[in-house]
Formats: structure tokens, sequence, C-alpha cells
């Protein structure tokens, strides 16, 4: 039976493509599940001008996100979080984190769009990638700073020197 798929169906053909299924599959699954119409001459019509409709809103949606990245591009996302002696974050910055920050710079994202596979737990540079359409992408760069912004250097010094003063004397006791 020749049907024509309304959205894309996995293994089978994306949406607008005309294909050959079993019967069954077609009156038991695909139309019943409104996933398929059966292939007419003004169902072929109608679905060409549904194609022509979701092509026109997909541009439309693609123009603005490709202006959206071009704006967010010159954004300096900055995060101050509380650091442990070895610049270890307590706690993390989270997706929720960065697009509540995003928020604050004017821009309206969902949080599923940044894709943050773990949460950053580092002070430093991290890049995020933002999908901000199908075919849009955005590298965003987060800074985590110190809280306070003073000291972004290694281990605080005191804390070296005060690991190298034990080691001297047991140096010197091994000499006697």
């Amino acid at each position: 039976m020749e049907i024509i798929l309304r959205q894309h169906v996995e293994h089978l053909g994306d949406r607008g493509e005309i294909v050959n299924v079993a019967p069954g599959y077609a009156r038991n699954y695909l139309l019943p599940r409104k996933l398929a119409l059966p292939a007419t001459i003004g169902n072929k019509k109608h679905v060409e001008r549904e194609r022509q409709i979701v092509e026109a809103r997909e541009a439309e949606a693609k123009g603005k996100a490709e202006a959206m990245a071009a704006r967010m591009s010159a954004v300096d996302l900055t995060i101050a979080r509380r650091v442990g002696d070895t610049n270890q974050l307590y706690g993390s910055v989270t997706a929720a984190d960065i697009v509540e920050l995003l928020k604050e710079k004017g821009f309206d994202v969902d949080r599923r769009k940044l894709i943050l596979p773990d949460p950053i737990k580092a002070i430093g540079d991290h890049d995020v990638p933002l999908k901000l359409h199908r075919a849009v992408m955005v590298p965003l760069v987060v800074h985590v700073v110190r809280e306070g912004g003073a000291k972004l250097e290694s281990p605080p010094a005191a804390e070296n020197s005060s690991a190298d003063e034990p080691l001297e004397p047991a140096k010197e006791s091994a000499s006697e």
C-alpha cells in the first residue's frame, strides 16, 4: 500500500515521502496515529502545501536563531563561585546557572538546549555549546572565577610554604 508520511518514522522515511508498506502496518499503525495519509492525488497536493508552509516556518526560525547566535557570540559569561584551598569549587556550575546568567544578559534560552553533559566543577574557561536550532550551534565560553575575584592563581602560597617546612627538617634530621 502506498502512503505519504506526515512525520519522520524511524526506519521508514521522512516527512513528505511516498513509501510502500504492508496494508496492515498502514491500516493498524500509521493511519490511526496520523503518521501517514493514503497516497491519493488530493493528499499529495495537501502534503505539498504543508511542506511549503513548514519550510517557510523553518527558514524563519533558522534566521532568528542565526541572529541570536550573532548577538550571543559577543556576550561575556562570568560566574563567581566559592572555592576551596585547592581551587576546587564548592558545588558546581550547572546548565540552569548558565541559563540564568543568559537571562540576566537578555537572552531567553531553554536549559535543554545547552549541551553540558556534566556540571562544571573547576575554575577556568569552559566551552559550552548551545544548540539554538537544528542547524545553528553557538559556542559559549563560560568563565568560572573565584568568588571575590581577588585570587585566580594556583593553590595559595601559604599552603605551599607550610607544605615545604615539614620536609626541610626531615631532610636535616636524615643528614645528622
